[in-house]
């Protein structure tokens, strides 16, 4: 175990790495930049700007000065909010992003993985159908789509719920949640009809149902934990549809979220704001892979991570 946890620490190294470079200059490549406005400033203010920045530096150098400042902990400061750095706006964001985030993931395991269950234990029948149908389409549309017609439904039709904003309210949330949430349940609910499927299918359930156990018994005892670790290979996955989701959750609920910061980052080329949320997240992303690989060697016996 700390064999296998120590290789993936020190590959998520280059991997990072990759990212950030992958990130930095596709940013520079972008048409813009971070003080270009629709009145064009003095060009003495503008070269004062670019200089203070280290803009006008040449790429190879601005890049080498990033990594040195990240390598200290530094993510710069940001180029449209003045006066802050990356690190203190991403630190202002991210309580609320993982708010929502925390919200949906749960959602998302606990309805989709109920779906998937009752949809297998109803095999072929009208309801697995339907429910299959409705995973299906909740697979397809995306979540950008999702939003604006729950918004229309619940807050200008039916006027249940507000359409945006965030005061910590616990019915503000309720809209991004679900718009989050929905295209993973879709896709976890279908996972675990096919893990469960084949679960009820195994030696040892037959083996089981010929011993007379009933079968809630069965399921509770026997085959939800076996059909539920195919469930964690995905969360590696779920959790990166969630923070792309996020972005434009936020965007559209009007939440001050880490993902709303860098839509306006990326409209105003403001290149550290930008860098910053793309370093958050990846490392994010590769600490959930991380931490899934673990937890499947703990919940299943059989992995042997030395190997």
């Amino acid at each position: 175990m700390l064999n296998h946890s120590l290789k993936r620490l020190l590959a998520a190294v280059p991997t990072l790495l990759l990212l950030i470079t992958l990130a930095f200059f596709l940013m520079r490549a972008a048409p813009g930049g971070p003080f270009d406005r629709e009145r064009a400033l003095p060009p003495q203010i503008e070269a004062a700007l670019q200089a203070e920045y280290q803009l006008d530096q040449p790429l190879w150098r601005q890049y080498l000065h990033y990594l040195g400042g990240l390598a200290r902990g530094d993510l710069g400061p940001s180029f449209q909010y003045s006066g802050y750095s990356v690190a203190e706006l991403i630190a202002a964001g991210a309580p609320v992003s993982f708010a929502l985030g925390t919200a949906a993931m749960t959602l998302a395991l606990l309805l989709g993985g109920a779906l998937g269950c009752i949809a297998a234990l109803r095999r072929n029948s009208r309801l697995d159908r339907g429910l299959m149908t409705l995973a299906l389409l909740g697979i397809s549309v995306p979540n950008y789509v999702v939003a604006p017609l729950l918004i229309l439904l619940f807050a200008v039709t039916l006027g249940w719920l507000p359409a945006g904003g965030w005061s910590g309210g616990p019915g503000q949330a309720v809209l991004p949640v679900l718009a989050l949430a929905l295209p993973q349940v879709a896709a976890i609910a279908r996972l675990m009809r096919a893990s469960m499927l084949e679960t009820l299918d195994a030696p040892y359930i037959r083996t089981a149902r010929a011993k007379g156990l009933p079968p809630r018994l069965i399921v509770w005892r026997h085959a939800l934990k076996p059909a539920a670790l195919p469930l964690l290979s995905y969360l590696g996955p779920a959790a990166a549809g969630i923070v792309t989701g996020s972005v434009v959750i936020e965007q559209v609920f009007g939440i001050p979220g880490i993902g709303r910061y860098f839509v306006q980052a990326a409209l105003n080329r403001d290149y550290t704001l930008v860098l910053g949320v793309v370093i958050f997240y990846g490392a994010l992303i590769i600490l959930f892979n991380f931490l899934v690989d673990l937890l499947y060697g703990v919940l299943d016996p059989r992995i042997r991570l030395d190997q």
